[in-house]
């Protein structure tokens, strides 16, 4: 298979949503369609002591929760897909900010009673932004929920997204029955308990066809016509164009737990899912089809085995062909590097590959090397613009809680800093470290990380911060004058950049009505 077959193969997209809407267990069942495992685990099932197959941190097994997105591939109707199962979790969006950089789609998932949360707001925000292309899956029909005209709605209110019904559900809880596949004109007839990997599929292409009545009660069937009716009349037939473009977003209903509605969802999604899109550097447009290979590091992992202390960069092919062992330059060192080993992924377990094409996800061992952003090339020097590091939420002193590991603290630090699981500054006057994070949870994931995966202890103290922010100033003076005024309140973050700790939203302010010249960030490209 030529190069550019080789490029229109590969469908790589992120799995999003608000925690427990059923993502991780979409993910399982997606792999399960597409063979790529044999049997599901139930995620945070105490009975049979199973844990998602992408939930592969001890601590993800603990708490039943994702904390780091995971990487999976498998092969599907001759087509390569890439999933990469991001955390739900508030406390660990960044990491999924991040990830969105690295995929050309998204499906967002919705639980059916809880209607659009706000972390699912957020996220799809960042995609917005990006124009991806956004597909959503409306979980846990098994359960009663939301009308699907009011979820419709509140989807377009609050996610700002054009939808188009491409499935319609059948009853909601005990009453459901299936899903009307709109899109191909089939129905999809649910059988509880079943877990079936297959439904019974009725080809139904006019829904006054007497066959609807028996399969369906009265009431439901009468419902589903209604309701379609109302459908294709408010909602816009699907337009491919738009979909790829970011302006439209097909939504499908199901139940990810039964497999209910998950064929109909990938099968449409392979065929209308895009290719890999061309990446955006600050020198230029890079297109897919280009000869020379371009990829940059989007994830840092440490410790992806614990056995073995390995640090892994997880990089997203761009352009051209990553081959095994050929010398790349890594930009930001200007070095040239050769990988022996790198990976394709499957969660945790690993396979070693010869070669790798855009859209695809692999994992170069690191020894440090790599920082969240890198960017590997045949020998031009490009670096990929928008990925994110967000001004963090919540501060804590990190103090040594054993004086004897001091080393493996600084190491243990140092490294899952670089993974951007949080952010360190460096107070000016005092020395001392403050780490930063989006949300609480972060700081006992850390703690235990340190522990668990260094042999070191830390403990927090509390600091009174109200916001980390990123300056600049187009007369270098005027920065100088103020980071010399507001040395106390200075800091210095893991890049050496300098940031301004302000403990209030009355100090912010105040600065900013000083020193209208200087500009105040609360995001740094990485």
């Amino acid at each position: 298979m030529g190069f550019k077959e080789e490029i229109e193969r590969r469908r790589t997209f992120a799995i999003i949503s608000h925690p427990d809407a059923g993502k991780t267990t979409l993910t399982e069942k997606l792999l399960l369609f597409g063979g790529a495992i044999q049997v599901a685990g139930a995620v945070k099932s105490n009975k049979i002591k199973k844990t998602a197959t992408s939930d592969f941190m001890e601590i993800e097994k603990q708490r039943g929760i994702s904390v780091a997105t995971s990487v999976m591939g498998f092969e599907y109707r001759d087509l390569q897909v890439n999933i990469l199962d991001t955390p739900g979790h508030k406390d660990f969006a960044e990491d999924t900010y991040r990830t969105l950089t690295a995929v050309d789609s998204v499906i967002v998932v919705i639980d059916v009673a809880k209607g659009v949360e706000a972390q699912t707001e957020k996220l799809v925000e960042v995609c917005r932004m990006r124009d991806t292309p956004v597909i959503v899956f409306v979980n846990k029909l098994d359960r009663d929920g939301k009308d699907g005209v009011e979820l419709l709605d509140e989807i377009e209110l609050k996610l700002k997204l054009n939808v188009c019904p491409l499935s319609w559900p059948i009853g909601m809880g005990p009453d459901f029955k299936g899903v009307y596949n709109i899109y191909e004109s089939k129905l999809n007839l649910f059988s509880p308990h079943g877990k079936q990997t297959t439904e019974e599929v009725l080809q139904i292409t006019d829904l006054s066809d007497p066959l609807l009545d028996e399969h369906i009660p009265e009431r439901l069937a009468r419902e589903l016509r209604e309701e379609v009716e109302i459908i294709e009349g408010v909602y816009p037939s699907f337009d491919k164009e738009a979909y790829l473009a970011g302006k439209q977003s097909p939504v499908f209903f199901g139940s990810a737990i039964n497999n209910f509605g998950v064929k109909e969802l990938l099968d449409c999604f392979v065929e209308i899912a895009p290719t890999p899109r061309p990446g955006n550097t600050e020198e230029r447009e890079v297109l897919p089809t280009e000869d020379k290979f371009s990829g940059f590091v989007f994830k840092i992992h440490a410790n992806i085995d614990p056995k073995h202390r390995d640090r892994i960069a997880f990089v997203r092919i761009c352009s051209g062909m990553f081959e095994r062992n050929k010398n790349y330059l890594h930009v930001r060192a200007d070095k040239k590097l050769k990988f022996s080993n790198p990976t394709s992924f499957m969660a945790a377990k690993k396979s070693i590959v010869d070669v790798a094409y855009p859209g695809d996800i692999i994992g170069l061992y690191d020894s440090g090397k790599f920082k969240i952003g890198d960017t590997l090339t045949e020998g031009e020097k490009l670096h990929f613009k928008g990925i994110p590091s967000f001004s963090p939420e919540q501060f804590r002193y990190i103090v040594n809680a054993d004086p004897l590991k001091a080393k493996q603290l600084a190491k243990g630090i140092d490294q899952l800093m670089d993974e951007g699981v949080a952010q360190l500054f460096q107070q000016v006057m005092t020395n001392r470290k403050i780490i930063g994070t989006v949300g609480a949870l972060q700081f006992e994931v850390i703690q235990y990380r340190l522990e668990h995966e260094y042999g070191a202890k830390c403990k927090y103290e509390p600091v009174s911060l109200h916001k980390a922010c990123w300056l600049s100033a187009e007369d270098p003076a005027k920065l100088k004058e103020f980071i010399t005024k507001k040395k106390r309140h200075m800091g210095i973050d893991k890049q050496g950049k300098d940031v301004f700790l302000a403990e209030s939203a009355w100090m912010l302010n105040m600065a900013k009505q000083d020193f209208p010249e200087v500009e105040f960030h609360f995001k740094s490209e990485m």
